[in-house]
């Protein structure tokens, strides 16, 4: 039978027709017959059904002799594209095609024809019952309610007994897996609850249309605050939207992302998660199994971390294509987002199909099932959680995400909750906690969680503030040295006597050094009461003295042997294989590479290192099952001589199944730090491309990896570290290690001193900020106080007047260093002009750093200003509060989020009424004149999009006449229209000192421009306007031509890209004649003939075409 053509309009229902080759029953009786049905029927749900069918129904076009374009306006003007053509995809696209109007009269039925409409009535009706379903759904959910609703879990499924067992078991198994944070540490006991932060991306630049890369939004403190979530709301949409299918948690080192998804992991085994029945935890290490024998159910079910045995895999499997909705996998361990970027590449269309095919078969990669797993080949309906730290690129990882989180790390509070419970004893506790209080750095540093274990482990063994450290690097130092002290108490590694022969070297060496001492002071005495010493004879001595020195540390050593050289012997294996895993970004240690049982085993028990099971056992059948219990008790004798008998040998026989990674970020730089600094096998020119800032534009142009950045900075601080706490890291005499040390910070300081600070990155100069305090605030240590000091007043004189850390999240250990380098320069008589803006600062960091008495003005989030200023007159401040409201500035401002216009207008309202809060009855005596900032406010750009900009255009309008003094106002492609134009003309009044305007790219027609005309020619310092591509015809060019001669400081109009004809251009022309001081009048379109262009051109040459 031939196809029949159907076509539904949704505009004019009573005429329109269903054509079936030979008989026509109009939708009005459809229509009237769904309405008249016993059940509650909306006119939108049978016009719902009526589109469904349309597409449902298969069509062709109607023969014609001709398409007819899109009506043109009445003037002849060219529609613009998007006049005549809908978004690809878009609801406007599929009624366009319905509502094509046929070219030919219908055609009279046919034999044959009425069951073919029959069939076509029944999807009539049984579409409008599955509209009817779905809008009663989408009515019930979106439903408001008075208290918060549950998490809606997916629709559950009936669930076999065997399965129900086997998620029972994966929850134990989770609970148990789960349960330490690390050793000695477990989430019961020391758990800390903390929120993450959602975080927004937006396109980078104002023509959103032309940018593919997206970026992260630095929110202000207050804001911040303001869009935490609790761990229960990590999966839950926001404001009734969908819940959350692909979320990505992005966290720094240390900041506890592990410790979160270990958490989340506890709270599903205890049923606090309902609306997943199965969560996998695939970790990025899997990747380095390469062989292609692993299905996506072997994947699950084998390899995830989180997966119990199983002893029905296909009913588990099956269980989870039936319902992949109520499913979590978490991936975590990827070091950076470039690995998953990798993973997001596309993958071969053969290999794409197989998987989809038949994604039992076990024939994949881990690689490729993970990647078909992230680009959702493979259950396409899972929610995933990713986590990674948050440098790198990730357009593609980001544009599929729905939900952005990022760690947020400790507050004050939660260190003191950390360290209440880790120290149990209260005397213990309370000392810890005021010894913690009274070293500034070490308490902004337990910020990050990780960090705050490690300062929490030398508080323990500390008894005095005094030898706590200062800095990043003397706290990685004692924490090492911790850790080898207990491993050498615990684990004897030589013969009680060899122990003994050294402790008996060691006193005769000791005994003739203070023999020699005593000797040489009595000949000093006598030389002093004669007076016949020289100063050749001195220098001799001191020679002599340095050369027994030498000889007595080399005898310590060579007497010492294997006792005294152990020690570094592991440090320096220990070091380099650190240096290769920071060049590698890797915390795995190379498998390939030959390491020493002894360097195995010590950092097994010190911690440095963790083993890894790369592959768990398979999956257990019934049969399988049954057989190992019969043999239980046969095999148990065996069993027991079995593991007796076990050595390290057991190691070596499995290591294709274990890897050995570094356990801590921060420790593993550091060691590779020690491999930097103090290796005899680094040469000068190798140590000096390990440096930082290096010259060429790949090197300036790329960030480093956080990593590598530590390491740069621990080699940097061991270099002016105390010499004498650096002797078991090397085996050099005293004299060749001073020399080493001294050539190396001679490296660099030169390298830090040659630095054009004018010309690097925010980024970079925080960098350098650490680099130098490092180096500065550690133990004293002879003459090289010298050198510290030098750095130091360096970097201060060097650092540039307006000092712009826009764009860089400063956490509080980074605000502590820059307050220093910042209070130096106080010292040398510098000033200095803070750009805080997107960057992050805490409020308590701000403070910090406005108290300073050397800043001239600051810049920050708007929100987190005014915050700062009501926390102070709380604390009655006055002083701190008139420094901070007089320093603040915002000239110019840019407005590219909606919060940003928000602010303003609170600020604004300050200004204005003079006091900081509504609740506040009177005026507060330092804003008696108002903001100086919104005084000084000359320059607002809008840049909030089509989008979001008519979001927020009511509150523009309303504080703009409170921004007197503004001078440059940018509204380009802000969807304005002809009603804001009318509301932007009143607010223009109020703007005496406006000089340039820019209403580009606006869905502003003659309406608006009647409007803007009215005011414009009373602004007496507006000299340059834009009304670019906007939809003014010749009636809004007469207008703009009646007021032209009346705006007498007028330069420049642009009104190209419009809908004036030729008889708008002549009259802007005409009028053009009139205006000696306009130097350019830009006019060019479509519509206007190019010869009457030119002709006006050649009578006026002021008029141009761009």
């Amino acid at each position: 039978m031939q196809k029949k053509f159907f076509s539904i309009g949704i505009i004019d229902l009573p005429l329109l027709f269903l054509s079936t080759g030979g008989c026509v029953i109009h939708v009005s009786d459809i229509f009237n017959y769904l309405m008249c049905t016993d059940y509650c029927v909306h006119p939108v749900q049978v016009v719902h059904c009526l589109t469904v069918v349309s597409n449902i129904v298969p069509t062709v076009s109607p023969p014609s002799k001709c398409q007819l374009p899109p009506l043109s306006p009445v003037d002849g003007t060219v529609a613009p594209v998007q006049m005549s053509s809908s978004p690809l995809g878009s609801l406007s696209e599929t009624a366009s095609k319905a509502m094509s109007p046929p070219c030919t009269s219908p055609v009279s039925p046919g034999n044959g024809e009425h069951l073919y409409l029959s069939q076509i009535f029944l999807l009539v009706v049984m579409s409008f019952w599955h509209v009817t379903n779905f809008m009663l759904c989408s009515t019930s959910e979106m439903s408001p309610c008075k208290e918060s609703p549950l998490p809606q879990s997916p629709k559950v499924l009936d669930i076999p007994q065997n399965v129900k067992d086997y998620i029972q078991e994966a929850k134990a198994h989770m609970s148990q897996t789960y349960q330490d944070m690390e050793a000695g540490l477990s989430l019961s006991s020391h758990y800390v609850d903390v929120q993450v932060s959602q975080r927004e991306v937006v396109r980078s630049g104002k023509n959103t249309n032309k940018c593919l890369d997206k970026e992260l939004v630095i929110k202000g403190d207050t804001d911040r605050q303001k869009t935490m979530l609790a761990l229960s709301q990590i999966f839950d949409g926001s404001n009734g939207e969908k819940s959350r299918r692909y979320i990505l948690l992005l966290g720094n080192a240390g900041m506890g992302k592990t410790t979160l998804i270990k958490k989340l992991c506890i709270d599903w085994s205890r049923d606090c998660i309902p609306q997943f029945d199965f969560v996998f935890l695939l970790d990025g290490k899997k990747l380095s199994v390469t062989e292609p024998v692993y299905s996506l159910q072997t994947l699950l079910l084998n390899l995830s971390s989180s997966a119990p045995s199983c002893v029905d895999p296909e009913a588990v499997y099956a269980q989870i294509l039936a319902a992949p909705k109520r499913v979590l996998i978490i991936f975590d361990g990827f070091d950076e987002l470039r690995n998953y970027e990798t993973l997001l590449q596309a993958q071969e269309k053969d290999l794409t199909a197989s998987l989809q095919k038949d994604s039992k078969a076990k024939t994949f990669t881990v690689r490729q099932l993970y990647s078909a797993i992230l680009q959702r080949v493979l259950l396409p309906g899972c929610t995933l959680l990713l986590s990674t730290r948050p440098r790198g690129t990730a357009s593609q990882l980001l544009r599929r995400t729905d939900s952005l989180l990022e760690m947020c790390g400790f507050t004050p509070a939660n260190v003191e909750t950390y360290l209440s419970q880790y120290f149990s004893d209260p005397g213990l506790r309370e000392s810890a906690l005021e010894s913690l209080k009274s070293m500034s750095y070490l308490n902004l540093v337990c910020w990050n969680p990780g960090l705050c274990r490690l300062v929490c482990l030398i508080l323990e063994q500390s008894r005095s503030v005094d030898v706590l450290p200062r800095t990043l690097t003397g706290l990685c130092h004692q924490v090492l040295c911790l850790k080898m002290d207990k491993d050498g108490r615990s684990t004897p590694t030589h013969t009680e006597a060899q122990a003994q022969s050294i402790r008996d070297t060691e006193t005769q060496i000791s005994n003739t050094s203070q023999a020699k001492k005593c000797s040489k002071n009595n000949q000093g005495k006598s030389r002093t009461q004669a007076r016949t010493s020289s100063r050749t004879q001195r220098a001799k001595k001191a020679q002599e003295q340095e050369a027994q020195a030498d000889k007595v540390d080399q005898d310590l050593r060579s007497s010492g042997g294997e006792a005294v050289t152990e020690d570094f012997d592991l440090l320096s294996q220990l070091s380099s294989l650190a240096w290769e895993g920071v060049k590698a970004n890797s915390s795995i240690l190379p498998t390939g590479r030959d390491i020493s049982g002894k360097v195995k085993a010590f950092g097994l028990r010190t911690g440095l290192f963790l083993s890894h099971q790369l592959r768990a056992s398979p999956c257990l059948s019934n049969s399988t099952k049954e057989e190992g219990e019969n043999e239980t008790e046969a095999g148990e004798t065996e069993q027991r001589t079995e593991n007796s008998e076990r050595t390290t040998n057991d190691l070596t026989d499995h290591q294709n199944d274990q890897i050995l990674l570094w356990a801590n970020p921060f420790l593993q730089s550091y060691i590779a730090g020690v491999h930097l600094a103090l290796s005899r096998t680094l040469t000068d020119r190798s140590f000096l491309q390990t440096l930082p800032f290096q010259s060429g534009g790949k090197g300036r142009r790329r960030p480093q990896r956080e990593e590598l950045e530590l390491t740069q900075r621990f080699a940097v601080g061991l270099l002016f570290h105390n010499r004498t706490e650096l002797q078991r890291f090397h085996t050099h005499t005293e004299t060749a290690f001073r020399d080493m040390v001294a050539n190396k910070q001679g490296l660099v300081t030169k390298h830090l001193e040659g630095l054009s600070y004018a010309d690097l990155t925010p980024s970079q100069i925080l960098e350098a900020c650490h680099y130098v305090y490092e180096a500065s605030f550690t133990h004293s240590d002879g003459g090289r106080e010298a050198g510290r000091t030098r750095l130091v007043t360096h970097l201060a004189a060097n650092l540039p007047e307006f000092l712009t850390f826009h764009g860089v999240q400063l956490s509080p250990p980074d605000v502590f260093t820059v307050q220093k380098a910042l209070e130096q320069g106080g010292t040398e008589g510098r000033r200095f002009c803070l750009d805080l803006e997107d960057s992050g600062i805490q409020i308590c960091g701000l403070r910090a750093l406005v108290g300073l008495n050397n800043i001239n003005t600051y810049r920050s989030c708007i929100a987190d200003a005014i915050t700062l200023w009501e926390l102070l007159e709380q604390s009655d401040e006055e002083s701190l509060l008139q420094r901070a409201v007089s320093k603040f500035t915002i000239h110019p401002l840019k407005a590219k989020q909606v919060c940003h216009i928000e602010h303003l207008e609170k600020l604004v309202n300050i200004h204005i009424h003079k006091r900081l809060s509504d609740s506040s009855s009177e005026s507060h005596s330092i804003l008696s004149e108002g903001v100086p900032a919104v005084k000084e406010l000359h320059k607002l750009e809008f840049e909030l999009g089509p989008d979001n900009g008519p979001l927020v255009l009511p509150k523009l309008w309303d504080l703009l006449p409170g921004l007197h003094n503004l001078q440059h106002l940018d509204l380009e492609n802000s969807k304005i229209g002809d009603k804001g134009a009318e509301k932007l003309a009143s607010a223009l009044v109020s703007l005496p000192s406006l000089e340039i305007l820019n209403l580009s790219q606006n869905c502003i027609g003659d309406e608006g421009v009647k409007k803007l005309a009215a005011t414009l020619k009373d602004l007496p310092n507006l000299h340059c306007l834009s009304v670019y591509s906007n939809m003014i015809s010749d009636e809004g060019a007469e207008s703009l031509a009646a007021v032209l001669p009346h705006m007498a400081s007028l330069t420049d109009l642009d009104v190209k890209f419009n809908k004036l004809t030729d008889v708008g251009a002549q009259s802007l022309g005409a009028s053009l004649r009139n205006c000696t001081k306009v130097k350019t009048l830009r006019m060019w379109n479509q519509c206007i003939p190019f010869g009457v262009l030119e002709r006006l051109i050649q009578q006026d040459s002021r008029i141009r075409l761009h």
